[in-house]
């Protein structure tokens, strides 16, 4: 079956994009969830005009990007403070959520959590790289420096 993907589906392509799939994969996961419509002659046409419009807004959105790294560059270390056992351990661990909100707390840009990659999980004290990928091209890196509470 031809659809069209209308979110970014990991395997499959990006939002835009005419893929083939198998029926049962269309009906059962990607339309329920409203990840993909039926290939349609208007809808294909509908699709042009959304490439057209985000080739338009990429060169923008690069420029934006370089804006927020630089941003982000500005601000080198974040601190985050976390609730820790006697002997040193987190009680849970770093999230996404977590930096970014400690990235604004800190006076910089606001960031989707989907951009943070942490290298693992951050469950200890002390400082700890984390990357964001705010454009396929740019990527910025974060040192977040967890202390304890309180």
């Amino acid at each position: 079956m031809k659809i069209i993907l209308t979110a970014d589906v990991s395997g499959l392509g990006s939002s835009g994009d005419i893929v083939e799939v198998r029926d049962g994969h269309a009906r059962n996961l990607l339309f329920p969830r409203g990840l993909a419509i039926a290939a349609t002659k208007g809808a294909e046409k509908q699709v042009h005009a959304i490439r057209r419009a985000q080739e338009n807004r990429r060169v923008r959105d690069l420029e934006h990007a370089r804006e927020l790294k630089e941003q982000l560059q500005g601000i080198g270390s974040v601190a985050l403070p976390k609730k820790v056992s006697k002997k040193g351990k987190l009680f849970g661990s770093i999230t996404e959520s977590d930096v970014v909100a400690a990235v604004r707390k800190a006076g910089g840009p606001s960031l989707d959590k989907r951009t943070v990659n942490l290298q693992g999980h951050i469950k200890s004290l002390g400082k700890h790289a984390v990357s964001v990928r705010l454009h396929p091209d740019v990527d910025a890196s974060l040192d977040v420096e967890v202390t304890p509470a309180g």
